[in-house]
């Protein structure tokens, strides 16, 4: 993990002289809610469908709007605000989480549930957008890449925590319980960032002919397509995986939320697998990610009524996944060192597009095939991604 994010420190900035270590633990904190609220759609998604009386493939669009909003706000953010202290900007993304929670809870129809999917969306890819370049503000540089790493503990935290503690609360006081749950969450990590993190007057000057730039260059288009099939390929996978535990595997609600503890656990670890293998190939991260979660998609297609088959190979998929954001990350940034920060954005807008992808094409087969849909889009979309990564994917510079 910590050399995957060294590459980041080619961005310019003031470097300051002692680490704030409390800021940089609200940007942890901070994470950890947005991811939380980001993945509780997939542990609870036959619960909403049935109280808002919508089909599975329709609530699973709660995922979508997050995602196309995300998408459209990692690279925009950053432009429109520029002109704003980067403080404030992270207080009023962090109050746009804290919204998109209480609108979830309340939400009577899905078109609440996608407004509130929406407000979400721009949090998720402004923070992002901003999480590296702002972790560069409050540290010097020789400690950027353990505040990055402290950064990224939110993310593997909530993958542990979100989905089977959303299951759980859903299962005992209803899904809604599960979003007031996250929307404290967003209300202490609101609070604490007041406090810690500095005032930040702005300092880069963002522009979008920045990233037209970047995508005129091959390495960096190969690098978003490969996302764009990958990502879209697990996503497809995993917002849909409670309807084949259910539907076909048919496991119990307890079952079920010891699964995805699972799936979050093998995630935890995978994060560190991938780092291990990122930081002597990215392109071997990748692509072994994407082989692994290939094969066992295509295990759920051919055995997914067996549950103990069920709950290996969802388990193993969290381990895989854990090493695409690394090994995705350190391609990109290594792919356009001079533009770090920019490549960073399209790279977050990238995941974005490619999780609004898999939730759509996910939805409609779930909805035409049943729960099995999910599994075969993962099954063709990773297997062409991880192929595309094997063949074009950065290879060592010959030194």
């Amino acid at each position: 993990m910590n050399e995957a994010t060294r590459p980041l420190t080619l961005i310019e900035t003031a470097e300051p002289q002692t680490a704030n270590w409390a800021g940089i633990a609200t940007l942890a904190l901070g994470v950890f809610g947005l991811v939380t609220a980001e993945f509780l759609p997939a542990s609870l998604l036959t619960a909403m469908s049935a109280d808002l009386g919508i089909s599975n493939g329709a609530a699973g669009q709660a995922v979508t709007a997050t995602a196309i909003v995300g998408a459209i706000a990692a690279p925009t953010i950053p432009v429109v605000t520029r002109n704003f202290d980067r403080k404030l900007v992270v207080i009023a993304l962090t109050l746009l989480l804290v919204a998109s929670n209480i609108m979830a809870a309340m939400a009577s129809s899905l078109f609440v549930l996608l407004v509130s999917r929406v407000l979400l969306g721009i949090a998720l890819g402004g923070f992002w957008s901003m999480a590296a370049a702002l972790a560069m503000r409050m540290v010097p540089a020789t400690v950027f890449a353990r505040a990055m790493s402290i950064i990224l503990t939110g993310v593997s935290i909530a993958t542990v925590c979100a989905a089977p503690v959303g299951a759980y609360m859903g299962d005992l006081w209803g899904w809604r319980s599960a979003f007031v749950a996250a929307g404290a969450v967003s209300l202490i990590a609101l609070g604490a960032q007041f406090f810690a993190i500095p005032t930040l007057p702005p300092k880069d000057n963002p522009s979008l002919s920045v990233l037209f730039e970047l995508l005129r260059r091959p390495n960096v288009r190969v690098a978003l397509i490969a996302v764009l099939l990958v990502i879209s390929g697990h996503f497809a996978g995993f917002t849909y995986i409670r309807p084949l535990m259910e539907n076909i595997a048919h496991l119990s609600v307890s079952a079920i939320s010891s699964i995805l503890l699972g799936y979050g656990i093998g995630g935890f670890f995978g994060n560190f697998a991938g780092a291990f293998i990122a930081e002597r190939s990215e392109r071997y991260a990748i692509v072994f990610g994407g082989a692994l979660i290939a094969l066992l998609a295509a295990s759920l297609l051919i055995a997914g009524s067996s549950p103990a088959l069920v709950a290996i190979s969802i388990s193993l998929w969290g381990f895989a996944f854990g090493a695409f954001p690394v090994g995705f990350q350190t391609w990109i940034v290594r792919a356009a060192p001079d533009q770090a920060e920019s490549a960073g954005g399209l790279i977050v807008a990238a995941f974005q597009i490619a999780i609004a992808s898999g939730a759509i094409g996910g939805g409609i087969l779930v909805d035409h095939i049943d729960a099995i849909g999910g599994p075969l889009f993962a099954v063709v979309a990773v297997t062409l991604g991880t192929l595309l990564t094997l063949r074009y994917g950065p290879r060592p510079t010959p030194t």
